[in-house]
């Protein structure tokens, strides 16, 4: 028979892992809510205005916050990575994503960042020297072919400048995720993210305070809400719940989460955005879906690099 401690051990270790599924599926759900609220956003507060608020209230408070834990400035060896990561998530991404928005429905935009996880595999396999198996790169050209055909049924025939400036996107992303997925190495998720944000506030804050919306009077509660919600919830809390998730939980089980954030998206755009989700667009994302499965599935461990 076990005995008592190994019992509890393993108790614990499941419970561990429930809590980091929980987690998991909490910082998706807030990933999933941020096409619906940017779409809301920019309904009233210009592209750049609403990007550089966001990173700015993001960037204060996480500045706030690494103050009050006192936690000591990254190394020397680790501000590149660092750079890169904060232009591409934090400045370039939401930057594009806001102006793809403006011409795209938010459900559209769900199917198309639906490749995301495919392009940040590749670029994670470019910089890690990973050799995946060739299933990989059927599974992640097939999906990729998947955007891009939903893409041209929904533009008759043509790419839309919303398309391209998501697809712009889904390429910062990824690059940014690459290299914060890096990151997470040398310090914990929760950190990244927040000095990514406070080395951008040098740009986010001059950039704020000369796009504030000087009609601040006629901009509704509900656009204002939506920015709230990116710049607190989508920028930054919901890193804390996802990287606190795959740390609990495993990255290989949490990250399968990912697969459920289409269609959060398309719940939160018809609740929210009052956008009607046709049964084309739920086709198109399940297939993208099954893709990002197959890839995420059939990567290999990276190959070491010969020092010298």
């Amino acid at each position: 028979m076990s005995s008592p401690a190994v019992l509890h051990e393993s108790s614990s270790s499941f419970s561990r892992e429930r809590l980091g599924l929980v987690l998991g599926f909490v910082g998706m759900a807030i990933f999933g809510g941020t096409l619906p609220a940017t779409r809301i956003a920019v309904s009233a507060i210009d592209p750049l205005a609403l990007t550089s608020l966001r990173t700015a209230i993001a960037g204060i408070c996480s500045l706030a916050l690494l103050i009050v834990l006192r936690r000591p400035f990254p190394p020397r060896s680790l501000w590149f990575q660092l750079a890169v990561a904060s232009l591409c998530v934090s400045i370039l991404f939401p930057f594009l994503m806001a102006l793809a928005v403006q011409t795209v429905d938010a459900s559209h935009g769900g199917v198309v960042l639906g490749a995301l996880p495919i392009a940040t595999a590749f670029v994670a396999v470019l910089i890690t020297h990973e050799r995946p198996k060739p299933l990989f790169w059927i599974a992640s050209l097939a999906g990729a072919a998947l955007v891009v055909a939903f893409a041209l049924r929904q533009g008759g025939g043509a790419l839309s400048s919303g398309d391209l400036l998501l697809f712009a996107a889904i390429a910062a992303s990824a690059i940014g995720y690459a290299f914060s997925g890096r990151l997470t190495a040398s310090m914990p998720g929760w950190e990244v993210i927040s000095w990514a944000l406070v080395i951008a506030l040098p740009v986010s804050l001059p950039a704020a305070a000369l796009t504030f919306p000087a009609d601040i009077d006629h901009i509704a509660l509900k656009p204002w809400l939506a920015l709230l919600y990116v710049a607190l919830f989508s920028q930054w809390i919901g890193f804390f719940a996802w990287n606190a998730g795959m740390a609990m939980g495993g990255i290989a089980r949490v990250s399968q989460m990912q697969l459920l954030q289409p269609f959060v998206t398309f719940a939160l755009a018809s609740a929210f955005a009052g956008e009607t989700i046709t049964p084309q667009i739920l086709l198109f994302a399940a297939a993208v879906v099954v893709t990002v499965a197959i890839s995420t599935r059939t990567r290999s461990r990276p190959v070491p690099v010969p020092e010298g």
